[in-house]
């Protein structure tokens, strides 16, 4: 990812531009080095597209947000979406709660550091 505006949008192969995504909700997510949890939510705005991902007692049933730039791959047979951040990485980002899951303060801090974790 070379801008933080990608760092916001779904990779062509991920989500092709023009054609409807497809629901994602309950997929499993990988990290690098293993599950971090299930979607919770997902959304496909042009340049804040994210998924949520409720990880369960991963990191103690907390949600995390992980912008569409980092999603690798996504296998709808399988029902998997890979992500290319370590489970560590994930769980240092800044956190984010349902009061500021929208607030664009939180979003470029939460993108800038996915930014610098994937150089």
């Amino acid at each position: 990812m070379s801008t933080r505006l990608d760092m916001w949008t779904y990779r062509d192969e991920i989500v092709a531009p023009g054609v409807a995504p497809r629901n994602v909700v309950g997929y499993g997510v990988e990290a690098t080095d293993g599950s971090i949890g299930k979607v919770d939510d997902a959304t496909y705005e042009v340049g804040s597209s994210r998924i949520v991902v409720d990880t369960g007692p991963w990191i103690f049933g907390k949600k995390v947000m992980l912008p569409a730039g980092v999603i690798q791959s996504v296998d709808h047979e399988e029902e998997k979406i890979m992500v290319d951040r370590s489970k560590d990485e994930i769980k240092n980002a800044p956190e984010i709660d349902q009061a500021t899951l929208d607030d664009e303060a939180s979003r470029m801090r939460l993108g800038s550091y996915y930014d610098e974790s994937g150089r």
